[in-house]
């Protein structure tokens, strides 16, 4: 698993990439504040439910959460289930808060 920091992905974001986004948060966490990735909660991850991203597994996936250890697990598991380039947003939404959006 690798790491993006908020400032990175920023610029990616700001550049105009297409990056596929997953926010491992829960639905209210993701409603209340969002940086526009699919809402695919840990939870549903350890349960292997990964249909909707499954098309993803050969291409980059950034993962976060509130302070990046949720999508820490979720990039562990989705490297064993054969998603080949996941990335873990270092800092969560709080880094992103804290330094992106002041």
């Amino acid at each position: 698993m690798q790491a993006i920091s908020v400032e990175e992905l920023k610029a990616r974001l700001d550049a105009g990439e297409t990056l596929h986004l997953l926010d491992v948060r829960e639905p209210a966490e993701h409603a209340e504040f969002n940086i526009g990735g699919t809402l695919l909660p840990l939870g549903r991850i350890r349960n292997m439910e990964t249909e909707d991203i499954d098309g993803w597994k050969d291409q980059e996936v950034i993962c976060y959460c509130r302070s990046g250890n949720r999508s820490g697990q979720a990039c562990m598991i989705l490297e064993t289930t054969g998603f080949a380039n996941v990335k873990n947003l270092t800092g969560g939404m709080l880094t992103w808060q804290e330094r992106i959006q002041k």
